[in-house]
């Protein structure tokens, strides 16, 4: 079949989870600009006389009014009272309860006993905020578990030992006490005080150190040393008392946290990220429902996020892998308003439990990558743990994390292994249809390159042996964070033109905000000082040294015409003092950050730097402030230290890639608009396939933005996919960011729509690396209020306040994904941290799996519909889950998708065996008994159903397997007479896809256009920010359909009146191009008339229609074409009525 692409912006414009009826999104690009700096956009009509006349004039009053008004609409909340303090409950009586029968168990009070040795030895203890656990009340466990559970338990305080001993071995790995029921209400009451504590802004964050631990407990279930979910009631809590709409759970204990999945598997308003190990299933607790096939049931689908550990020995590189390419960026788009951590330490190194090799100051990282989520509001509960010391460790550096505390630096970061890309892969397939954010452009590999690479990460791995785990050391500072600033800098000013974009003025406004607020005063104020010659001569010949210094006593004449050697300058007799100030004021922060005088700083200075050359003046920059620092810092050090220098200015900064691009102590990393070499600094040189040269190959790295509009999304997108990884990979010991505002919202030169609020998150996010160590310097942004609200959210992260909640209002654009996808296809051979993507199949891998695009809208989970079979069959929402939720577990490349991650799975890793999808799981299941196990003593009837599911099994072909509960006893969420009429409907799809191709109808292979959802199908590439949209060039592709879907049971029968192919659309009356749903047989117009039938399936949630233009079946949650024999009545009823016969083959 065929389409005219008539809007071909995207791959896919999906409208958003959260906000399905937001636009599609523009992504187009403006002219070329011309070939000074300063030159404004065309599409700016305030900016218009500033073009024609080449210099920039002062916004008018009203549009800089405007422009604040926006600014104070953000939710920068930059005057609002700062939290601080971390909460922390530790209670002696939580050691009161032990294995009466086992000495050895591993879950016991010296658990407890360790961690407080270690928080006492290192003084967290009095730096924390002490909270008295309180008992969990039994309506607060009831918002998880059932009264008759809880009730049983509570009657354990009266049992014997012998009695205890018999209860416990009816579940799986547990023991009981006297005293277990009494402490497990307060290791959850625990977590619930710290929430109100939290919520109530008595804290910032906090940390439960409690015991037994929480997430294998289920609704009525004992499990895994488990006997009340902690987090899960504390989720609930939040909810219900505190009103909070949106709460993350991150499980980054070793063990799967199933009682947490099962819990809220199709609950949307949580979202479940559980990290653990898996090994095929092979590891405890062996559920299928732990692997990354699993994403939630019903309106909870892709709500909950699986990554599987296949191996052992997993490192931190792992870990904070799975943290920048898959939970932050749903985390962004989700907008918690709180994040609980099930937080056990047994993925460290040591452990006897895990055998992972995470360290402790890897857990520092993953905390702080949270603490950038709702607002600051985190919470840790503790959950398992095993290894004494790593344990206690593990505790101290997540809570020195919390307490605002830098991030060591990581011993041996490398890059994520080939099994965790693996399984970091597949999870990003399978939640891909659900998460904007998660779209990614396929690449074609370098096949040749990626295959030497892997060899040679196969043998790096082999040699690979865990180090010993360090001894963590926490600075000592006298103040956080460094400002330095001097108003003699304020001298350089153009003589000719007081509206030049670069005026003193920049500076003082900055100042003038950060005292308004108070941030100032929060700074250790830092004297600057003028760059010694010495310090120059590291990036700046002798001769322009010289040059520049003799403009000091150039006559007025004489500075215009110097400045007109030079590409974008302007001279004053002060430039030559003010530019060596400038350079010397962030030399005098590097000492102080170096000498542990501060933590990091800010400096605020003028002229910038970015694009001053060794010889030569350039941009309105003199001497490249940030490329001197960085050879200061390597001159105190004493040697080549690890430097990373990120270029956020809107221009690239041409020349500090010049100073460092055969350098491989420094990596320059550059994100800036080149508009295909149009925009300033012109030329190639800001280019993606700038890589460096000799020894500094691949440590020059450029995100080439090819339009405007680029926004914080797409920074953000750029920081998940490539800053960040190829950063940890780098290790940097200093962090150094030539902070230009000018990509702000407002900006006259950049044109673009990054927030304060998008800043202090990148800010955030870099502080993680360099042991907290990151100096930012001010280069261009010419927006006055834009540079002052911006500066303040920067150092507001720095100062270690939390970001303020950052609302994405799109998606990234297509031009920004291209521009990120380019990059990192240049530049995954030099950094294996890259090698997390997606390509175009060219052969379909027989190991792979691949996930149907079942995009459902977030809907509240009590306005769940019936829906009826085309047997007449009622089915109700939690019955079909499980049959729908099979399309996203187990369907086929052939069935869904034209791509697949770049990996290749192990049998183990990519299938399983008939058998064991069709049997029930005997191990950790909750029955409807009240807990006992589904095991071989189950009744005939059940009996049966493994019967029926067995003989199905064999029918089916290996794309269509039974789905599976997600728990894993079916009885629990399924009556074995509901089971067995939907394997009768399921048997149903399976037989119809056994036809062979040739007896589809050729009419049904011609489909028509879409009646909505996406606008082109996946095999489309993705397109530039010059798209063919503003052409009248007719652009085709082919699209296939699928040839089964699982909401085909929405088809209801038809009307006794048949269907009329002529009627009009019930809302406006258009004749062309309408569309029939298939569950109300209601007519609407198409998408291109007005979108009539969309709005009809937002509404209703129905998602068949028949198009009566060709025939052509549009399912809007698959985002896609269906053809199946259960659509052909209908099909061939409509045909009859259009051209008054049966359709051919319609049998």
């Amino acid at each position: 079949m065929t389409s005219t692409g008539q809007d071909s912006t995207t791959t896919r414009q999906r409208r958003s989870r959260h906000n399905p009826h937001s636009p599609p999104h523009d992504s187009s690009v403006t002219s070329k600009r011309g070939a000074k700096k300063g030159a404004v956009l065309s599409s700016s009509p305030s900016l218009a006389e500033v073009k024609k006349k080449g210099r920039m004039k002062k916004l008018s009053q009203a549009a800089e009014q405007d422009l604040i008004v926006n600014i104070q609409g953000l939710d920068l909340n930059l005057e609002a009272k700062t939290l601080s303090g971390t909460g922390l409950v530790f209670d002696e009586q939580l050691n009161e309860f032990h294995c009466l029968w086992d000495d050895s168990f591993p879950e016991g009070p010296e658990r407890l006993h360790a961690i407080k040795e270690q928080l006492i030895q290192e003084g967290l203890l009095d730096r924390c905020v002490s909270f008295q656990a309180r008992f969990a009340e039994k309506d607060e466990l009831m918002l998880v578990h059932s009264l008759e559970y809880i009730d049983l338990m509570e009657t354990t305080q009266y049992m014997n030992e012998g009695e205890l001993r018999i209860l416990a071995d009816t579940y799986d790995s547990v023991y009981l006490h006297p005293n277990s029921y009494t402490c497990a209400c307060l290791a959850s009451g625990s977590v619930l005080r710290l929430v109100d504590a939290v919520l109530g802004k008595e804290i910032r964050n906090g940390m439960a150190i409690i015991r037994p631990p929480g997430h294998h407990a289920q609704h009525s279930l004992m499990d895994g040393y488990c006997m009340f979910n902690h987090v899960a009631v504390a989720a609930r809590y939040a909810q219900q008392k505190h009103d909070i709409q949106r709460v993350l759970i991150v499980d980054w204990d070793v063990h799967h946290g199933q009682g947490t999945q099962f819990t809220f598997d199709q609950d949307p308003s949580v979202l479940y990220f559980s990290i653990h190990r898996y090994e095929q299933g092979r590891f405890w607790p062996h559920l299928k429902a732990s692997n990354w096939s699993t994403i939630g049931f019903g309106h909870g689908q892709g709500y909950t996020i699986n990554v599987p550990w296949n191996q052992v020995g997993m490192r931190d590189a792992d870990y904070i892998a799975a943290f920048l390419h898959l939970l932050l960026p749903v985390a962004l788009e989700f907008q918690p308003q709180l994040v609980l951590v099930a937080a056990g330490f047994d993925a460290l190194q040591g452990d006897p439990k895990g055998e992972m090799a995470a360290t402790p100051a890897g857990f520092a990282q993953l905390t702080h990558l949270l603490m950038g989520l709702a607002g600051g509001k985190l919470i840790l509960s503790l959950e398992g743990g095993y290894n004494l010391r790593s344990l206690a460790e593990g505790v101290s550096a997540s809570l020195h994390t919390l307490l605002g505390d830098p991030c060591p630096i990581l011993e041996s970061p490398g890059a994520p292994c080939p099994s965790a890309l693996a399984s970091l892969c597949c999870s990003l397939e399978a939640l891909e249809p659900f998460w904007e954010v998660l779209v990614r452009s396929a690449e074609t590999p370098e096949e040749d390159i990626l295959e030497e690479e892997s060899t040679e990460e196969k043998d790096e791995e082999g040699l690979w042996q865990p180090p010993a785990l360090p001894i963590l050391t926490w600075p000592m500072l006298q103040a956080r964070t460094g400002l330095v600033y001097d108003q003699r800098m304020t001298g350089h000013h153009n003589l000719w033109d007081n509206h030049h974009p670069e005026m003193p003025q920049r500076v003082l406004r900055i100042m003038q905000r950060l005292e308004e607020l108070g941030l100032a005063g929060r700074c250790l104020t830092l004297p600057a000082r003028p760059a010694t010659e010495a310090e120059l001569l590291t990036c700046h010949s002798a001769e322009y040294v010289g040059r520049l210094r003799a403009t000091e006593k150039m006559k007025t004449r004489e500075l215009h015409r110097e400045g007109s050697n030079f590409d974008s300058i302007y001279i004053c007799p002060s430039t030559f003092a003010c530019a060596q100030l400038a350079t010397g004021a962030v030399c005098r922060l590097v000492e102080a950050v170096l000498a542990g005088e501060v933590l990091n700083g800010t400096a605020v200075v003028r002229p910038p730097g970015h694009h001053a050359e060794r010889d030569a003046a350039c941009g309105f920059c003199f001497f490249n402030s940030v490329a001197v620092a960085a050879r200061h810092a390597q001159a105190l050090s004493g040697r080549a230290l690890r430097i990373l220098i990120v270029d956020w200015d809107v221009h690239h900064g041409n020349g500090t890639q010049h100073m460092f691009e055969e350098d491989s102590s420094v990596l320059y990393i550059s994100l800036h608009r080149y508009d295909h070499g149009t925009f300033f600094p012109m030329g190639e040189e800001g280019a993606s396939s700038q890589i460096g040269r000799a020894a500094g190959t691949g440590f020059t790295v450029n995100v080439a933005w090819n339009g405007p509009r680029v926004g914080d999304a797409d920074y953000l997108a750029a920081w998940h996919r490539l800053v960040l990884p190829i950063a940890y990979e780098f290790n940097p010991e200093l962090v150094l960011v030539s902070a230009g505002f000018d990509a702000a919202w407002g900006d006259p030169l950049g044109g673009c729509h990054v927030s304060p609020e998008g800043y202090a998150h990148l800010t955030h996010l870099l502080m993680g690396l360099a042991n907290g160590r990151i100096i930012l310097i001010l280069e261009g942004g010419y927006n006055l209020t834009s540079i002052s609200e911006s500066m303040a959210a920067c150092i507001r992260s720095l100062l270690g306040d939390p970001p303020p909640l950052l609302t994405l209002s799109r998606p990234p654009l297509s031009g920004a994904l291209a521009s990120i996808t380019e990059t990192i296809r240049v530049h995954r051979r030099y950094w294996r941290s890259l090698r997390v993507m997606k390509v175009e199949d060219k052969e379909e891998p027989s190991l792979s799996k691949s996930v149907t695009k079942n995009v459902t809208e977030p809907a509240n989970p009590d306005s769940a519909k019936r829906m009826t079979t085309p047997e007449g069959n009622i089915l109700d929402a939690g019955t079909w889950k499980a049959v729908s939720a099979s399309s996203v577990e187990e369907s086929t490349l052939g069935q869904a998708k034209s791509e697949t991650a770049m990996v290749e799975l192990s049998q183990d890793q990519s299938s399983e065996a008939p058998t064991r999808e069709a049997t029930l799981d005997q191990t950790t299941s909750e029955a409807d008994t009240g807990g006992a196990t589904l095991d071989q003593t189950t009744s005939e009837e059940t009996a049966g159903v493994v019967e029926i599911t067995q003989t199905l099994s064999a029918l089916c072909t290996d794309n269509q397997t039974l789905p599976a509960s997600p728990e894993q006893g079916a009885a629990s969420q399924i009556s074995p007479n509901e089971l067995i009429e939907n394997l009768r409907t399921l048997e149903i799809n399976c037989k119809a896809e056994e036809a062979p191709e040739s007896q589809i109808p050729e009419e049904e292979k011609l489909l028509g256009e879409a009646a909505g959802g996406q606008d082109i199908n996946d095999s489309v590439l993705m397109q530039s920010f010059e798209v063919r949209a503003n052409t009248d060039q007719a652009v085709f592709y082919a699209v296939t359909p699928l040839p089964w879907c699982p909401h085909l049971v929405a088809v209801c029968p038809i009307p006794e009146s048949g269907l009329d192919v002529t009627q009009p659309c019930q809302d406006c009356g258009a004749l062309q191009e309408n569309w029939v749903c298939l569950s109300c047989y209601q007519v609407y117009c198409g998408r291109y008339i007005s979108a009539h039938m969309l709005q009809h399936h937002e509404g209703s949630g129905h998602p068949l229609v028949l198009s009566y233009v060709d025939l052509s079946t549009w399912c809007y949650n698959c985002e896609a074409y269906v053809h199946h024999q259960a659509l052909l009545e209908v099909k061939n009823i409509a045909h009859q009525n259009k051209f008054g016969v049966d359709m051919p083959h319609s049998h």
